[in-house]
């Protein structure tokens, strides 16, 4: 079987500036996420990262990406307004987006669903346990009624979001905060997933369970190219008339 080409994103400024996220992830999350990709489910990945050229999403590379992944951090405003149109105009066009983390706060992810992506957070090693809440969704597919996460950062409500079309997940963490934190929506022909797990400074992507959630969630969110559906077309002839001049 042909795997799907996925792209994915980081911004890979932690990992080089911090030893603690160096440790953890010596190549970057980027290249974690593309090798658990290739191996379970035959993706052909590639990867970007914030200081190339044009944040290595170019047009071209777009154009070849059935589902662009976005792990990011602390420098959302460093991405340049026209990436990050590009990626929103590729999502409304249908290339899937899984949003990981902190790129709740992505300037991709807040074009698309319209909203702050506000929320409240605090560093603590905290245990956290998600719970799958739609097990019929298919990007709960062998994932287990809840996973433990041993440590990770806190994320909770309330998330400013808009109501997700499905929300397949929710997050319970050690200090009791809450978070809906496996959100689907779709935006134009496009499917965008965000899944909060994933501190830069936690193995978090090396936890089998979440591997498993994200390579449903590439699945999931792979549904196609289809500019025409968010194109503003002309009709200047209607179903009937056409029907009419065939004499029908």
């Amino acid at each position: 079987m042909i795997g799907l080409n996925v792209t994915i994103w980081n911004e890979f400024e932690a990992e080089q500036e911090n030893e603690e996220v160096r440790k953890v992830y010596p190549q970057g999350i980027h290249s974690v996420i593309g090798e658990f990709l290739k191996e379970k489910i035959n993706a052909n990945t590639a990867t970007a990262t914030l200081h190339e050229p044009e944040h290595g999403l170019t047009e071209e590379v777009l154009n070849n990406t059935d589902v662009l992944i976005w792990w990011a951090h602390l420098s959302h405003e460093k991405v340049s307004d026209e990436v990050a149109e590009r990626v929103q105009r590729h999502v409304l066009e249908g290339m899937g987006l899984i949003v990981l983390h902190s790129g709740h706060h992505s300037k991709p992810f807040k074009k698309l669903i319209g909203t702050t992506g506000n929320l409240r957070w605090r560093e603590d090693d905290c245990h956290t346990r998600l719970w799958t809440i739609e097990p019929s969704h298919p990007i709960a597919k062998n994932v287990p009624m809840y996973v433990d996460i041993p440590q990770d950062e806190m994320y909770g409500e309330r998330f400013d979001i808009p109501a997700p079309d499905s929300l397949v997940f929710i997050s319970w963490f050690a200090g009791g905060e809450v978070m809906r934190s496996g959100c689907c929506f779709t935006r134009g022909a496009g499917k965008i997933f965000y899944f909060q797990p994933g501190h830069e400074t936690y193995p978090v992507y090396k936890q089998p369970e979440i591997q498993t959630i994200l390579c449903n969630a590439v699945n999931w969110a792979h549904s196609g190219r289809n500019a025409e559906a968010v194109s503003c077309i002309h009709a200047e002839d209607s179903p009937e008339s056409l029907r009419y001049e065939k004499g029908e």
